[in-house]
Order: C-alpha cells, then structure tokens, then sequence
C-alpha cells in the first residue's frame, strides 16, 4: 500500500505537481499535420510496415476485447531505441478508436503524479509510459493494484492522521515501453498480460519505409539509393529517416537538386563519415580499441574510458549493432573482437 502524504485534491490538481507530457492520440495527429508531414509515423496498422507477427497478436487481442466490450490487457513492448514502440501505442488507441495518454517515466517524480494520471483516465483509454524500467519504487507499486484491480489503495497523512482510503479507477490498458526489460521488477512485469519484443527491421521493410518517407519530403529517390540506405540503417527505422533527411540536405545544398542518386547518397554518407556497412567514426574507434587488444576481453568500463564515451551509450547504442554483424563478441570477461571485426578495421586502417 502506497503512502501518500499530500492530499488527495492535491494530486489531482495540475497546478499542484510538475508538468507531464501528456498527449492523446488525436493530439498527435493534429501536431504531425502541423509540422508539415516532418513526421513518419503511420495512421493505423495497416499503414505500418513490419511487425507482422506483433501486428497479428495485437489485431486478435483488440478484436477479441472489443467482442466481449472489456478493455484491452496491459501490454509491454520492449526492444532497441528507434523500432517504434510509442508508434505502436498510439495505433493501438487508433485501432481501439479511444485516446492514448503519453508520459515518460523519468518525469513521474512523485507518487501523487502517478495518483493524478491514473485518476484523469476515462473508460477504455490507454495510458503509455515509455522508459518503465525508470519508475521509482514507490511509483511502481501504487501501480500494482491499479493495473490489478483497477483500484487505488493509499495511505494518506501521518501519525494519528494516517488514513487508508481505497479508490476505484475507471478500467484502463497501461502500455509500458523499456530498452531494459531485465531492469523491470517481476511483480510489474507479471502484470501484462502481453509482451512483445520488437524486432530489428529486415532490408526490404526498411527500403519500404525509406521510400513512403521520401514521398512526403518530395523527394525523388533512385531505387539503388534507397537500397544502400536500407543497408546501413542498422534494422532501425528512425536511423533510416533520419539518414534520408541528411541525404536530402546535401542533395539540395551540395548538388541543387530533389533528385537523389546512388552517387549522392555515397558522397553525403562519406562526409558524414559513415561506411557502407553503416558503421560510423565512434564505431571504428570502438573496434580499433578492441584490436589494439585483440586477443584479451575488454571491460566495458575501460573502453569508455579509454575512448572518453559514456559506458551506457556505448552499451546500448553502439555494442547492439557490431554484435548483430558479428564485429565483437561478449564474453564473462568482456568485450572481444572477432577475426571478422579484426579484418573491418584492419582494412580500414590501410585506407
């Protein structure tokens, strides 16, 4: 039982607790039509591309829910940074025609800001927090009994003026999105009652997604160009725009044209220093560490500080990506290159 020692008009008024990003899914809609399609993410899920094992769970699950007119069950969704995990929330809302309440763990400071989300909820909606694995303890088990019972038990002032007070919540679907599934508590993870891990992108799902993009930037893109970018977008649908964003700069900069060309995309990925197997210069720097000491695992801590990075950045931005090409090996030890990393940036050395 959660205790909480402000009152509980308290954690229900917005003047009285720091500001959440808290958006619906209308509100999203609203906002990437105002940005002038700067935004990439799909209407519904026929419009999203990839998934498709995921997508297919989901349908059965929302169709199944909307037959027997109960809400949906608790979902968690955790994978790499860039897959689209908010993506998949707000078409969740879409596809269950109800709003979907956005806030970030990290801003969940206090148990009262939970309290207030929790009681704003109306029949049916969604309330998604990315980063879960960063709820505060105590914030976390006041969601125990909600996500439960759909119920708020609370232990409310101190000394002789403690009260415990018991409040029905209206019936909700809490979707939880972490790059840390390990980091989540058992007694929170039990709770969904689906988990989803979301997948890297295959080359052709990434060339779809690069050439619908390339379509609302106006840009006329050649097959081959949006075949490389695909390539090298690390299975990541949020790298792959963002490279075609940075490819448009330098075409219509450099080159004075929206016409995009194998040959263009070459010479801007080359200025932006990244290789043709998606590796850019902190990747290389991290494998030329690791062959420096090539037959002697290297303690994640030391190779941040040797190339003076922070170890979680490294961790997860840069080791996910060289493990899946099979560049470096973990080992009890430590980080290891292997001989197919050790030819990389040998070959690279001689340039």
């Amino acid at each position: 039982m959660a205790i909480i020692s402000s009152s509980l008009d308290e954690s229900n008024n917005p003047r009285s607790r720091k500001e959440l990003r808290i958006v619906d899914s209308s509100t999203i809609a609203e906002e990437n039509t105002n940005k002038n399609l700067n935004s990439a993410r799909p209407k519904s899920f026929k419009e999203f591309i990839g998934q498709e094992q995921i997508k297919s769970s989901l349908r059965i699950a929302i169709e199944a829910s909307t037959l027997r007119n109960e809400v949906l069950d608790h979902i968690l969704l955790y994978g790499h940074p860039g897959l689209g995990k908010t993506t998949l929330a707000s078409l969740i809302a879409y596809e269950m025609e109800t709003k979907c309440r956005v806030v970030s763990a990290p801003s969940i400071e206090r148990p009262r800001d939970i309290v207030g989300l929790l009681l704003g909820l109306k029949e049916g909606e969604i309330l998604f927090i990315d980063e879960i694995h960063r709820l505060n303890k105590l914030t976390e088990e006041i969601l125990y009994s909600a996500m439960e019972d759909f119920r708020l038990d609370l232990t409310m002032g101190s000394n002789k003026g403690t009260r415990c007070r018991s409040i029905n919540l209206s019936k909700f679907t809490l979707i939880g999105a972490t790059t840390k599934l390990a980091s989540i508590s058992a007694p929170l993870r039990d709770r969904f009652g689906m988990c989803h891990k979301i997948e890297y992108y295959s080359n052709d799902e990434l060339h779809q997604i690069i050439l619908n993009f390339s379509k609302l930037l106006n840009i006329c893109l050649e097959n081959q160009a949006c075949l490389t970018m695909a390539k090298i977008s690390r299975g990541t649908p949020r790298l792959a725009l963002r490279l075609l964003k940075r490819v448009r700069d330098y075409a219509q900069v450099i080159k004075k044209t929206d016409k995009v060309s194998l040959d263009i995309v070459q010479n801007a990925l080359k200025s932006q220093k990244i290789d043709n197997k998606g590796l850019d210069h902190l990747d290389r720097k991290f494998l030329s560490y690791l062959n420096q000491n090539c037959h002697i695992p290297v303690g994640l801590d030391s190779i941040a500080a040797g190339l003076g990075e922070d170890s979680s950045m490294l961790e997860f931005l840069v080791e996910p990506y060289l493990i899946q090409i099979g560049f470096i090996t973990r080992t009890t030890r430590g980080r290891l290159l292997t001989t197919l990393g050790q030819t990389y940036i040998n070959s690279q050395n001689e340039k």
